[in-house]
Protein backbone atom coordinates (compact mmCIF):
# COMPACT_ATOMS: atom_id res chain seq x y z
CA UNK A 1 0.00 0.00 0.00
CA UNK A 2 3.12 1.99 -0.16
CA UNK A 3 2.65 3.31 -3.77
CA UNK A 4 -1.04 4.17 -3.45
CA UNK A 5 0.04 6.44 0.15
CA UNK A 6 2.88 7.52 -2.84
CA UNK A 7 0.44 8.55 -5.50
CA UNK A 8 -1.89 9.90 -3.24
CA UNK A 9 0.76 12.26 -1.87
CA UNK A 10 2.24 13.05 -5.84
CA UNK A 11 -0.84 14.13 -6.47
CA UNK A 12 -2.11 16.24 -3.79
CA UNK A 13 1.19 17.96 -4.24
CA UNK A 14 0.20 18.77 -7.95
CA UNK A 15 2.87 16.59 -9.62
CA UNK A 16 2.89 14.63 -12.49
CA UNK A 17 4.86 11.30 -12.76
CA UNK A 18 7.30 12.55 -15.10
CA UNK A 19 7.93 15.54 -12.58
CA UNK A 20 8.32 13.03 -9.76
CA UNK A 21 10.45 10.53 -11.86
CA UNK A 22 12.89 13.34 -12.98
CA UNK A 23 13.60 14.37 -9.17
CA UNK A 24 14.61 10.92 -8.45
CA UNK A 25 16.95 10.43 -11.86
CA UNK A 26 14.07 7.34 -12.85
CA UNK A 27 11.72 7.54 -15.79
CA UNK A 28 7.67 8.43 -15.83
CA UNK A 29 7.45 4.32 -16.36
CA UNK A 30 9.30 3.62 -12.58
CA UNK A 31 7.23 6.26 -10.73
CA UNK A 32 4.29 4.34 -12.49
CA UNK A 33 5.42 0.95 -11.41
CA UNK A 34 6.11 2.21 -8.14
CA UNK A 35 2.79 3.39 -7.34
CA UNK A 36 1.05 -0.21 -8.42
CA UNK A 37 3.75 -1.97 -6.48
CA UNK A 38 5.21 -3.21 -9.57
CA UNK A 39 8.66 -2.67 -8.45
CA UNK A 40 10.83 -2.86 -5.20
CA UNK A 41 11.31 0.23 -3.07
CA UNK A 42 14.94 2.10 -2.68
CA UNK A 43 14.68 3.93 1.04
CA UNK A 44 16.53 6.72 -0.86
CA UNK A 45 13.96 7.19 -3.91
CA UNK A 46 11.16 7.35 -1.20
CA UNK A 47 13.21 9.57 1.07
CA UNK A 48 13.69 12.02 -1.97
CA UNK A 49 9.97 11.75 -3.05
CA UNK A 50 8.38 12.50 0.24
CA UNK A 51 10.70 15.89 0.59
CA UNK A 52 9.55 17.14 -3.08
CA UNK A 53 5.90 15.89 -1.99
CA UNK A 54 6.47 18.48 1.04
CA UNK A 55 5.97 15.65 3.87
CA UNK A 56 8.19 17.40 6.60
CA UNK A 57 6.27 15.68 9.56
CA UNK A 58 8.94 13.25 11.12
CA UNK A 59 6.36 10.75 12.36
CA UNK A 60 5.12 10.65 8.66
CA UNK A 61 7.74 10.13 7.12
CA UNK A 62 9.22 7.30 10.12
CA UNK A 63 5.90 5.49 9.26
CA UNK A 64 5.93 5.58 5.55
CA UNK A 65 9.91 4.37 5.63
CA UNK A 66 8.88 1.54 7.69
CA UNK A 67 6.52 0.64 4.71
CA UNK A 68 9.39 0.63 2.60
CA UNK A 69 10.73 -2.10 4.79
CA UNK A 70 7.73 -4.13 5.04
CA UNK A 71 7.31 -3.84 1.37
CA UNK A 72 10.56 -5.21 -0.01
CA UNK A 73 10.05 -8.10 2.62
CA UNK A 74 9.24 -11.17 1.01
CA UNK A 75 5.77 -12.24 1.74
CA UNK A 76 4.74 -16.11 2.09
CA UNK A 77 3.91 -16.47 -1.27
CA UNK A 78 6.96 -15.45 -2.87
CA UNK A 79 8.49 -19.16 -2.91
CA UNK A 80 5.80 -19.71 -5.28
CA UNK A 81 7.15 -17.28 -7.68
CA UNK A 82 8.35 -19.63 -9.80
CA UNK A 83 4.68 -21.09 -10.11
CA UNK A 84 3.29 -18.13 -10.70
CA UNK A 85 2.92 -15.23 -13.52
CA UNK A 86 4.46 -11.81 -12.45
CA UNK A 87 1.46 -9.81 -12.96
CA UNK A 88 -0.31 -11.95 -10.67
CA UNK A 89 2.01 -11.70 -7.80
CA UNK A 90 1.07 -8.39 -7.17
CA UNK A 91 -2.57 -9.40 -6.63
CA UNK A 92 -1.79 -11.79 -3.78
CA UNK A 93 -0.03 -8.55 -1.93
CA UNK A 94 -3.32 -6.82 -2.20
CA UNK A 95 -5.34 -9.53 -1.54
CA UNK A 96 -3.06 -10.08 1.34
CA UNK A 97 -4.01 -6.49 2.56
CA UNK A 98 -7.67 -6.19 1.34
CA UNK A 99 -9.95 -6.36 4.08
CA UNK A 100 -13.33 -6.35 1.86
CA UNK A 101 -12.74 -8.30 -1.75
CA UNK A 102 -15.89 -8.43 -3.28
CA UNK A 103 -15.71 -10.84 -6.83
CA UNK A 104 -17.46 -11.62 -9.91
CA UNK A 105 -16.64 -15.18 -11.40
CA UNK A 106 -18.04 -16.51 -15.00
CA UNK A 107 -16.41 -19.60 -15.93
CA UNK A 108 -15.18 -21.18 -12.42
CA UNK A 109 -15.69 -20.64 -8.57
CA UNK A 110 -13.42 -18.39 -7.49
CA UNK A 111 -10.33 -19.35 -6.25
CA UNK A 112 -11.19 -18.33 -2.84
CA UNK A 113 -14.14 -21.13 -2.72
CA UNK A 114 -12.17 -23.58 -4.77
CA UNK A 115 -11.37 -27.41 -3.19
CA UNK A 116 -8.24 -28.84 -3.39
CA UNK A 117 -9.63 -31.06 -6.09
CA UNK A 118 -11.68 -28.51 -8.13
CA UNK A 119 -8.44 -26.77 -7.89
CA UNK A 120 -6.51 -29.22 -9.15
CA UNK A 121 -8.64 -29.82 -12.16
CA UNK A 122 -9.34 -26.02 -12.86
CA UNK A 123 -5.15 -25.97 -12.88
CA UNK A 124 -4.75 -29.22 -14.94
CA UNK A 125 -6.82 -27.63 -17.75
CA UNK A 126 -5.56 -24.89 -18.32
CA UNK A 127 -1.80 -26.11 -18.09
CA UNK A 128 -1.48 -29.75 -19.81
CA UNK A 129 1.86 -30.17 -19.89
CA UNK A 130 2.39 -29.39 -16.18
CA UNK A 131 4.25 -31.53 -13.89
CA UNK A 132 2.18 -32.94 -10.93
CA UNK A 133 4.45 -31.50 -8.17
CA UNK A 134 3.88 -28.12 -9.89
CA UNK A 135 0.03 -28.63 -9.80
CA UNK A 136 0.81 -29.57 -6.15
CA UNK A 137 2.60 -26.85 -5.47
CA UNK A 138 -0.47 -24.24 -7.44
CA UNK A 139 -2.78 -26.00 -5.27
CA UNK A 140 -1.34 -25.98 -2.01
CA UNK A 141 -1.04 -21.80 -2.69
CA UNK A 142 -4.57 -21.86 -3.47
CA UNK A 143 -5.60 -23.21 -0.31
CA UNK A 144 -3.26 -21.47 1.52
CA UNK A 145 -4.42 -18.22 0.50
CA UNK A 146 -8.67 -19.22 2.02
CA UNK A 147 -6.65 -19.81 5.09
CA UNK A 148 -7.28 -15.64 6.19
CA UNK A 149 -11.48 -16.28 5.34
CA UNK A 150 -11.81 -18.71 7.93
CA UNK A 151 -9.96 -17.69 10.77
CA UNK A 152 -12.05 -15.42 13.29
CA UNK A 153 -12.33 -11.68 12.52
CA UNK A 154 -11.01 -12.59 8.65
CA UNK A 155 -11.83 -10.13 5.90
CA UNK A 156 -14.94 -10.42 4.21
CA UNK A 157 -15.43 -12.38 1.08
CA UNK A 158 -18.69 -11.12 -1.19
CA UNK A 159 -18.65 -13.59 -4.38
CA UNK A 160 -21.59 -13.44 -6.88
CA UNK A 161 -21.13 -16.40 -9.07
CA UNK A 162 -22.64 -17.07 -12.64
CA UNK A 163 -25.62 -19.41 -12.72
CA UNK A 164 -23.27 -21.09 -15.51
CA UNK A 165 -20.20 -21.66 -13.23
CA UNK A 166 -21.60 -24.37 -10.66
CA UNK A 167 -23.29 -26.41 -13.37
CA UNK A 168 -20.62 -26.27 -15.72
CA UNK A 169 -18.70 -30.06 -14.32
CA UNK A 170 -15.27 -29.68 -13.74
CA UNK A 171 -13.28 -32.60 -12.81
CA UNK A 172 -16.35 -35.17 -12.98
CA UNK A 173 -18.93 -35.79 -10.70
CA UNK A 174 -17.61 -37.00 -7.83
CA UNK A 175 -15.20 -33.34 -7.94
CA UNK A 176 -17.99 -31.23 -8.35
CA UNK A 177 -20.49 -32.60 -5.82
CA UNK A 178 -17.71 -31.93 -3.00
CA UNK A 179 -17.53 -28.42 -4.57
CA UNK A 180 -21.08 -27.49 -4.75
CA UNK A 181 -21.29 -28.83 -0.78
CA UNK A 182 -18.25 -27.02 0.49
CA UNK A 183 -20.14 -23.56 -0.84
CA UNK A 184 -23.06 -24.23 1.22
CA UNK A 185 -20.81 -24.92 4.27
CA UNK A 186 -18.79 -21.42 3.83
CA UNK A 187 -21.73 -20.02 2.79
CA UNK A 188 -22.43 -20.32 6.08
CA UNK A 189 -19.31 -18.32 7.35
CA UNK A 190 -20.40 -15.49 8.91
CA UNK A 191 -17.82 -12.85 6.99
CA UNK A 192 -18.65 -14.71 3.26
CA UNK A 193 -21.52 -14.28 1.05
CA UNK A 194 -22.45 -15.80 -1.65
CA UNK A 195 -25.00 -15.18 -4.57
CA UNK A 196 -25.76 -16.73 -7.99
CA UNK A 197 -26.22 -14.55 -11.23
CA UNK A 198 -29.25 -16.94 -12.36
CA UNK A 199 -29.80 -17.50 -16.10
CA UNK A 200 -33.06 -15.95 -16.70
CA UNK A 201 -30.81 -12.58 -16.73
CA UNK A 202 -29.92 -13.01 -20.37
CA UNK A 203 -28.56 -9.69 -20.07
CA UNK A 204 -27.02 -7.84 -17.15
CA UNK A 205 -24.18 -5.44 -15.29
CA UNK A 206 -20.85 -7.40 -15.98
CA UNK A 207 -21.58 -8.72 -19.21
CA UNK A 208 -17.80 -8.03 -19.84
CA UNK A 209 -16.58 -10.92 -17.50
CA UNK A 210 -14.93 -11.48 -14.38
CA UNK A 211 -13.58 -8.40 -12.25
CA UNK A 212 -12.97 -8.28 -8.40
CA UNK A 213 -12.93 -5.12 -6.32
CA UNK A 214 -10.35 -5.01 -3.72
CA UNK A 215 -11.29 -2.38 -0.34
CA UNK A 216 -8.40 -1.31 2.24
CA UNK A 217 -8.92 -1.15 6.03
CA UNK A 218 -7.08 2.51 5.57
CA UNK A 219 -9.36 5.01 4.47
CA UNK A 220 -7.31 7.17 2.96
CA UNK A 221 -6.63 4.12 0.03
CA UNK A 222 -8.27 3.96 -2.87
CA UNK A 223 -10.35 0.52 -3.84
CA UNK A 224 -8.50 -1.50 -6.32
CA UNK A 225 -10.34 -3.24 -9.37
CA UNK A 226 -8.66 -6.67 -10.43
CA UNK A 227 -9.53 -7.57 -14.37
CA UNK A 228 -7.67 -10.94 -15.14
CA UNK A 229 -7.14 -11.47 -19.06
CA UNK A 230 -5.83 -14.67 -20.62
CA UNK A 231 -1.94 -13.28 -20.60
CA UNK A 232 -2.01 -10.40 -17.91
CA UNK A 233 -4.48 -8.17 -15.75
CA UNK A 234 -5.64 -4.74 -15.20
CA UNK A 235 -4.95 -2.85 -11.86
CA UNK A 236 -7.33 -0.32 -11.51
CA UNK A 237 -7.42 2.44 -8.58
CA UNK A 238 -8.65 5.83 -10.38
CA UNK A 239 -11.95 6.95 -9.22
CA UNK A 240 -13.61 7.37 -12.44
CA UNK A 241 -12.13 3.63 -13.83
CA UNK A 242 -13.47 1.97 -10.71
CA UNK A 243 -16.85 3.66 -9.94
CA UNK A 244 -18.16 1.74 -13.63
CA UNK A 245 -17.22 -1.53 -11.93
CA UNK A 246 -18.72 -1.02 -8.59
CA UNK A 247 -21.92 0.25 -10.01
CA UNK A 248 -21.98 -3.31 -11.79
CA UNK A 249 -21.32 -5.17 -8.61
CA UNK A 250 -23.51 -3.38 -7.09
CA UNK A 251 -26.30 -3.83 -10.22
CA UNK A 252 -25.08 -7.55 -10.16
CA UNK A 253 -25.96 -8.17 -6.65
CA UNK A 254 -29.30 -7.03 -7.13
CA UNK A 255 -30.29 -8.74 -10.00
CA UNK A 256 -28.22 -12.21 -7.82
CA UNK A 257 -29.96 -14.97 -5.32
CA UNK A 258 -30.31 -13.85 -2.10
CA UNK A 259 -27.39 -15.83 0.24
CA UNK A 260 -31.18 -17.96 1.51
CA UNK A 261 -31.47 -18.46 -2.57
CA UNK A 262 -27.95 -19.40 -2.82
CA UNK A 263 -28.19 -21.93 -0.44
CA UNK A 264 -31.41 -23.46 -1.96
CA UNK A 265 -29.88 -22.89 -5.66
CA UNK A 266 -27.00 -25.37 -4.82
CA UNK A 267 -28.78 -27.63 -2.63
CA UNK A 268 -30.81 -28.43 -5.75
CA UNK A 269 -27.99 -28.87 -8.11
CA UNK A 270 -26.40 -31.16 -5.77
CA UNK A 271 -29.70 -33.14 -5.69
CA UNK A 272 -29.71 -34.00 -9.29
CA UNK A 273 -26.05 -34.96 -9.49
Amino acid sequence: MLGASLRRLREASGLDRAQAGFHIRASESKISRMELGRVGFKTRDVEDLLTLYGVVDDAERRALLEMVREANTPGWWHKYSAELPSWFTTYIGLEEAASVIRTYEVQFVPGLLQTASYARSVFQLGNPDASPDRIDRRVHMRMQRQERFTQKDGPRLWAVIDEAALKRTIGGREVMSEQLQHLLEVAALPNITIQVMPFRFGKHAAEGGAFSILRFPESDLSDVVYVEQLWGALYLDKREDIDPYLTAMEQLCVESTTPGGTVELIGGLLRKM
